[in-house]
């Protein structure tokens, strides 16, 4: 029987800006709370209308808000919810505030360094790779993330098809693109795409590629250009993505060094993680002690050319974030 099945559900409130990255951190942290105890949860997207959008977080006040943005208060004869779970920049002016205007009810959770009145939260699940320490700080090894067992058998179920015939070793390829640490210039994009066909041809395996929303389009068009003539498939935006279903059917995985979520989610399978170089753009020290964390864990090495294989516990931090909240809520 799960922990409190015979106490009333949770009332969990899940805030960001909506962003994919954003979303799934906070949604994740409250699934796994869900799996341990019965929970409601009510999924809010925010964002601030665009004269305000910039001000220091101090400056931001709730009707600051585009109209756009879901309710951050209960409505009328409503109660705050039980746990209110957030993630990015965005949230912090509410999450702030909200034990105080709660009237201390609602269990604040914020996921990533808020670098802005940290006390004002009672628990911030912040990535080991970020320097950030306190009573209320759980540190752990990246990111909280959606990625479950079921998960990714269901999404492995949508694409039977599809993967069924593809030989193994099956290789997932998940390519980020541009941020303030990494770039993936055309040229460097078709170099790792020949780096990986020899990869795979030398094993007679198959390739499953996904791009991300920060993949140059030029980039994109250079991989694929380049890795079409592999068995396998190629996700190129249309239709459903097939992530889930990669990460379930890999024997190994390949992730561009720019991405601590996919670096995390990939580490939670249990599979290989290969990690592929980018550009840097300046020191990019976050990434590497990521990178040395699931190195330590077994679960990550440098990419080499070659896809030998290994094996490791998979990574479950979110789980042990999770029993975290309800052991600080005293719902344990």
């Amino acid at each position: 029987m799960e922990v409190g099945a015979d106490q009333p559900p949770l009332s969990v409130w899940v805030v960001s800006d909506g962003r994919a990255g954003m979303e799934n951190q906070a949604l994740g942290l409250a699934e796994a709370v869900q799996r341990l105890f019965p929970s409601d949860i009510t999924v809010k997207r925010i964002r601030w209308r665009a004269a305000f959008d910039k001000l220091p977080s101090a400056m931001k006040t709730s009707w600051m808000l585009d109209l756009s943005s879901d309710p951050t208060e209960p409505a009328a004869g409503e109660a705050w919810p039980d746990l209110w779970i957030a993630t990015g920049r965005a949230t912090l002016p509410i999450s702030a505030r909200v034990r105080a205007a709660s009237g201390g009810r609602t269990f604040v959770v914020q996921t990533q360094d808020p670098r802005w009145r940290n006390a004002a939260y009672d628990l911030i699940v912040a990535p080991a790779h970020d320097p950030v320490e306190g009573p209320n700080v759980l540190s752990i090894t990246g990111s909280p993330h959606r990625v479950t067992p079921d998960r990714l058998a269901e999404g492995s179920a949508t694409f039977a098809d599809q993967l069924a015939a593809l030989p193994h070793p099956r290789v997932a390829a998940l390519i980020g693109g541009r941020s303030r640490a990494f770039d993936l210039t055309d040229a460097h994009a078709a170099d790792l795409a020949d780096r990986i066909a020899r990869a795979v041809e030398a094993t007679d395996g198959s390739l499953m590629l996904t791009f991300s929303r920060r993949t140059p389009g030029t980039a994109k068009a250079a991989m694929m250009e380049r890795l079409a003539r592999l068995p396998g498939l190629i996700w190129d935006g249309a239709g459903a993505n097939p992530y889930f279903a990669f990460l379930d059917q890999a024997d190994h995985v390949l992730v561009t060094e720019d991405s601590a979520n996919m670096a995390a989610e990939a580490a939670s399978t249990g599979k290989p993680v290969h990690i592929l170089p980018m550009i840097p753009l300046k020191p990019a020290d976050k990434f590497a002690r990521l990178h040395a964390d699931l190195h330590a864990h077994g679960a990550a090495r440098p990419f080499d050319g070659t896809l030998e294989a290994w094996t490791y516990a998979p990574l479950d931090e979110t789980a042990r974030a999770a029993r975290t909240v309800l052991e600080r809520m005293k719902r344990a």
